[in-house]
This record gives structure tokens, C-alpha cells and sequence, in this order.
């Protein structure tokens, strides 16, 4: 704690402490504080003030905690540990049992404000969960994505470390543009300086962030999960041609951007031209397309489509027993 905090800074860190450590006594809390444990008294006194229950007990074993009831506390949590909150709730799998993780950390802070009934079953899920996370999900470190999302908010220009999936490793500046996440996977969308062009990373394999002096400012009309998304669609290694036997407007809600881009060719049939690394993963998402279409080019995709044509044949065919 600086020497010139104000004594809501100190109250608050107070808290913070007795959350962290129930059982902290004075000495310890004003160690930590750096002032009198005269001093570190007052600032207790202070969130008992504003109605915060800070028990107390005497003798040897005892020491400040805070009490238990209906209603939260004010909680205090690092920028790692509400970002690592976030990123949970959003891809659905942590470390929710260890306390060392910020998530883990957390979540700790919360189980110990609430009520003893509560509390001991929020504890026993806690201690026998067994996380079966998304194998395709891919979380990244809190602090990377953190520092990401200072940088966005900042609208600061970046030097990025980059492992590819391939193993090779480079540096480059970029502008961040937003954060993505799709399918349990997180993206940074950012401009490029190296390739002077749109860019779309996997904040998983970052390795570095530095905040640079640079700002910029993003596109106005940035719609973030739109431009992921058609960025998704391009660049796989086979080039899909799809024409589609009915009009733009009843095409579109029935295919996801990350086919590709959908165009008019006249007033009954549309175009999808994109890129697939699966084609039978490609062919299945065709088939939900309520409307006749051709194959115009990827013979891999014919291939594909072949085959899920012939094992719906034969699931459509009776057998008498």
C-alpha cells in the first residue's frame, strides 16, 4: 500500500485482507497495511461502520473474519480473478476446485460470504466436481487476455509473441480491434502492420502482449462475431462453389457465416463461395439447406456429400425382418 493511500483505499484493502485470510489478526493486517495495529483497529471499525459484519474473536487462535449472511459483503477480486469469472462463465469449464487459480480464487472468495448451510453444499459440489471440459475448447491465460482487453478498451496498438499451430514463432504490431469467443475458442480481431490487412488470432497461442504509446481508432461499423466469422470462411485448404436454387433473402438464415459469403446470381439462385478444411463437415452443415443446390467446384466436397446421400438412403429404406 503507498504511503499516501487515502483511508477508503486502506478500508477497502482491509477487507480485502480479512476475506483472503479469515483469521487474520490485527498484527498480521497491519503488517500488511503498513501501519499501527491501532491503526488497522480503526479501518475495521470503519466497514463495520458501513455495515459490514467483521467478526472478531479473542485469544490466541482468533482474529478478524468476515460474517456470514443472506446478503453478499462487498467483494473484492483482483482483475485477473473477474476477468477468470468471465472467461468460466463463458466457456463453461475451470479449475473451479483450486485455490491458486484466479477462478479457483475467486470462487473461494464467494463460498466463504455465504451462509453456513449454504456454503457447506457449495463446498462439497466444489471438492467433488469432476470437469469434463469441451475437447475442441481451448481457454487462454486470464492475464493475456486481460492485458488484450486493456489494450481494446484502451484502443492501444500492440506487439504480439505468436506461436502457430504449426510451431513456428514470430513478433508483430497490431491493432485490437475486439475479442471473440466461438465454440469455446478465444480470438484476438486486429489489424496487422506485417500483413497490412484483417486478421483474426487465437488468443491461446499468444505468448507476449506489450502495450505500446500508439492508439488507433477501430472501424465504426465493426459488427466483431460477423467479421470472425466470415473471416473463419476463407483460406481453408479446399475452395468451395455452391449454387443454391432459391433466392438470397430465403438462402440466408439457413446458412452460417462461416460457410462462406452468400450472393445473388439472379432473382432465384444465389452463389456461396468459401473454404472448408472438412469437407464432410461442410457437406452435413449443406444438407440442412432447405432448397436444392450443385456442387460447381470442390470435388472433395462432391465426394463427401456422396456418402452422406447414400448413408441416408439407406437409413430411409425398410428391412422386414
Amino acid at each position: 500500500m503507498e504511503p499516501g493511500a487515502s483511508p477508503t483505499a486502506r478500508a477497502l484493502l482491509t477487507l480485502e485482507l480479512v476475506q483472503g485470510s479469515p483469521g487474520i489478526t490485527a498484527d498480521r493486517l497491519a503488517d500488511k497495511l503498513g501501519v499501527s495495529e491501532r491503526a488497522a483497529r480503526r479501518y475495521v471499525a470503519i466497514l463495520r461502520e458501513a455495515g459490514i459484519p467483521i467478526e472478531s474473536v479473542r485469544g490466541p487462535y482468533g482474529g478478524y473474519r468476515v460474517g456470514r449472511g443472506l446478503r453478499l459483503p462487498p467483494l473484492m477480486f483482483t482483475a485477473t480473478e473477474a476477468l477468470g469469472l468471465v472467461m468460466a462463465v463463458l466457456d463453461g469449464h475451470h479449475d473451479a476446485g483450486d485455490p491458486t487459480d484466479p477462478v479457483g480464487g475467486a470462487l473461494g472468495k464467494i463460498v466463504r460470504a455465504l451462509p453456513e448451510p449454504v456454503a457447506a453444499q457449495a463446498e462439497a459440489v466444489r471438492r467433488s466436481t469432476a470437469p469434463a471440459p469441451d475437447r475442441s475448447a481451448a481457454r487462454p491465460d486470464p492475464g493475456t487476455t486481460s492485458a488484450l482487453v486493456q489494450a481494446c478498451s484502451e484502443q492501444r496498438r500492440v506487439r504480439l509473441g505468436y506461436r502457430t499451430e504449426a510451431g513456428s514463432e514470430w513478433v508483430a504490431e497490431v491493432d485490437p480491434w475486439a475479442l471473440v469467443v466461438r465454440h469455446g475458442r478465444w480470438y484476438l480481431l486486429c489489424h496487422s502492420y506485417g500483413a497490412d490487412a484483417r486478421r483474426a488470432y487465437r488468443i491461446d497461442r499468444v505468448l507476449a502482449v506489450d502495450l505500446l504509446d500508439e492508439t488507433f481508432t477501430p472501424p465504426t461499423d465493426l459488427d466483431p462475431v460477423a467479421v470472425l466469422e466470415e473471416h473463419l470462411a476463407v483460406g481453408w485448404e479446399f475452395d468451395v462453389e455452391i449454387v443454391i436454387d432459391a433466392p438470397l433473402d430465403a438462402v440466408a438464415p439457413h446458412v452460417p457465416r462461416p460457410l462462406g459469403r452468400l450472393e445473388p446470381l439472379d432473382a432465384a439462385t444465389t452463389r456461396l463461395v468459401g473454404s472448408t478444411s472438412n469437407p464432410r463437415w461442410y457437406a452435413e452443415r449443406l444438407a440442412a439447406i432447405p432448397a436444392s443446390y450443385r456442387i460447381v467446384r470442390c470435388p472433395e466436397l462432391r465426394d463427401a456429400s456422396r456418402l452422406i446421400g447414400q448413408r441416408l438412403i439407406a437409413a430411409s429404406e425398410s428391412h422386414e425382418s
